[in-house]
């Protein structure tokens, strides 16, 4: 008798690579992997970084970038999708042609401009092309302040001015949802903004700041999580609040780990879980 055949919740993600191992790609695929989905990627750009900072930026071809988008969308037909560091215009518009080819069911969009150490992770250019063609394509797009600030030209220092900006993208830029996040606001709280197209009223997520210096690729282990629960079936407010409560128990368990001489990164496999399988 012929048994019937398992299969993996695949994602995919579309980022730059971090050789030293705490954003980027590398936090993508261990997030993923830590919620039991299975990851794929595209690679966007090949950085020399660690913790301290990065010190240089090779970014991959156009047709390289076609090939890998092809060879993943063409034979693992990953549901959900999410972007990091998009380094320049001809790779946007690889990403564009894929989204609109094979049309995933879900488009996260980390608009990745500025590392922790505070490089400069995408052209000027760049960042108006990505707002232009991605931007009304995304199930939620997850920009910090910092971020939201150079997209919108609102100044930032309130949580009503994080609601006033994330209603901007919606209204001007054509998302359907933005979850602006609030970790570089003062306070004891780091607090996260959720608005959505035609939504009433915003959602808020808070916890309470975790003292340590591991937060390098928060960002990316953030929008990687809600992929991940967004795959397994959780609706957007859902994906939201879990993913936030996996970052919040990543950055306690890794608190205080020594690792490299600047910024750490999270410690993603505090509890891993099972492979889900469909």
């Amino acid at each position: 008798m012929q048994t019937s055949k398992q299969h993996y919740k695949v994602a995919l993600t579309i980022a730059g690579s971090d050789s030293g191992g705490g954003a980027g790609i590398q936090a993508d695929l261990k997030t993923f992997s830590a919620l039991g989905v299975f990851g794929t990627s595209c690679i966007t750009a090949l950085t020399a970084q660690n913790t301290l900072g990065v010190t240089a930026i090779e970014a991959v071809s156009a047709p390289f970038m076609r090939a890998q988008l092809e060879a993943v969308f063409s034979d693992l037909s990953p549901e959900s999708v999410k972007t990091g560091m998009l380094h320049n215009e001809s790779i946007i518009e690889e990403v564009f042609l894929a989204v609109e080819k094979y049309a995933p069911r879900f488009l996260i969009i980390d608009p990745v401009m500025v590392s922790t150490s505070g490089s400069l992770l995408i052209t000027p250019v760049a960042s108006d092309k990505l707002a232009r063609l991605l931007f009304a394509k995304a199930t939620l797009i997850t920009p910090n302040i910092h971020e939201a600030e150079a997209l919108t030209g609102i100044k930032i220092g309130s949580e009503a001015e994080m609601e006033k900006a994330a209603q901007w993208l919606i209204r001007e830029a054509g998302a359907q949802a933005v979850l602006l996040k609030g970790g570089h606001l003062d306070g004891n709280q780091s607090v996260d903004i959720l608005a959505t197209r035609g939504g009433n009223k915003v959602s808020r997520f808070a916890k309470p700041f975790v003292d340590t210096r591991n937060t390098h690729g928060t960002g990316c282990t953030l929008s990687a999580a809600i992929t991940a629960y967004l795959s397994l079936g959780y609706s957007l407010n859902t994906s939201v609040r879990m993913a936030k409560n996996y970052l919040h128990k990543a950055l306690e368990a890794g608190k205080n780990i020594e690792i490299g001489s600047g910024h750490g990164g999270v410690n993603h496999f505090f509890a891993p879980k099972k492979a889900n399988l469909i």
